[in-house]
This record gives structure tokens, C-alpha cells and sequence, in this order.
């Protein structure tokens, strides 16, 4: 398995992996056509597209795992200010879960922060999500407080809990 920035040849994987995650993660917390929206709006081909080509310290583009030539991970964020940054989204296939391919994500992620300038790193994860919150503690994060979903009436309805770690 090789870890790096993802080009136009991963949009389809990182749309796949994007999309199977959401669905798995969120099945006992959201309900379905919530999971739809949110996976219209933000795992589409155009808009992983434009991800992968327009990149930049505010969005480094996606990081994927790749195996063979399937893409079986995939995480994205950027920097938040001038010392901070913040993980927006990482998704694994849901049948690749516990090989360490989340890890070997963040790390990768992590140092493409800390080239940014980053010294802090920020992830959000949603109250409830059981598959994320102890990933991320067990990868050193440290709970900070609770934050009101945005962006729409229904993702106000529900809390994030946000962790942060130094890098």
C-alpha cells in the first residue's frame, strides 16, 4: 500500500471510499437521506475533481491510500491560521477498517501540515461516532469542547466534538 496526494486518477476511489465511509459511520446517527445530502454536496466527481487540482495551504488536496490501484482511504484539510490546521475529512473503506491505514493517513497528513507551518492540529468528530472518537484519542488528540453542526438546519440538529493535538 503507497500513501500520497491524490491526482484526477483517485477522483472515482476517493468518491467510492468517501461515500461508503459516510454511509457506514453515520448509519446509526443520521438519518439516510441526511447521508445522501451530505454525500451530494461534498462527494461528488466535479467537486473531488476540483479538489485534487486546486490545492493549496487552506485545502492540501485529498491524501489517499492506495492499494494495487484501488483506493482504500482518503483524508483532506488545510491550514486553519498561521500555526493551525485542520483535518476536514478522512474516510477508509468500510472492509479495510483496522489495518492501519487511518494512521498511516493522519501521519501523512500531519507532516503535510507541519510543512505548511502547523503546529496545531484540529479535527472534528461527530458526537456518537464510535468508529472515530477512539481512533482519534488513541492517536493523541485531546477533547476540547462541543460545537453546533453549520450549514444547514439539519446538521444544526446535531453536535461535534472537537479535538486538537500539537504536531
Amino acid at each position: 500500500m503507497e500513501i500520497f496526494k491524490a491526482g484526477p486518477a483517485h477522483v472515482e476511489g476517493i468518491v467510492r471510499v468517501c461515500s461508503e465511509g459516510n454511509r457506514t459511520t453515520y448509519a446509526q446517527i443520521y438519518p439516510a437521506d441526511y447521508i445522501e445530502q451530505i454525500i451530494h454536496q461534498f462527494y461528488t466527481k466535479e467537486r473531488i475533481m476540483d479538489e485534487v487540482t486546486q490545492t493549496g495551504k487552506e485545502w492540501g488536496g485529498y491524501i489517499v491510500a492506495v492499494d494495487g490501484e484501488e483506493v482504500v482511504g482518503a483524508c483532506g484539510g488545510g491550514m486553519i491560521a498561521e500555526d493551525a490546521s485542520e483535518l476536514y475529512v478522512m474516510y477508509l473503506d468500510p472492509v479495510r477498517k483496522n489495518e492501519g491505514i487511518g494512521t498511516k493517513l493522519l501521519e501523512a497528513f500531519s507532516k503535510q501540515q507541519a510543512d505548511y507551518g502547523a503546529k496545531k492540529l484540529w479535527v472534528s468528530v461527530q458526537e456518537g461516532n464510535q468508529q472515530g472518537i477512539p481512533f482519534y484519542e488513541a492517536k493523541g488528540f485531546v477533547f476540547s469542547h462541543k460545537q453546533k453542526g453549520y450549514g444547514s438546519e439539519e446538521a444544526e440538529k446535531y453536535t461535534s466534538l472537537r479535538y486538537w493535538k500539537n504536531i
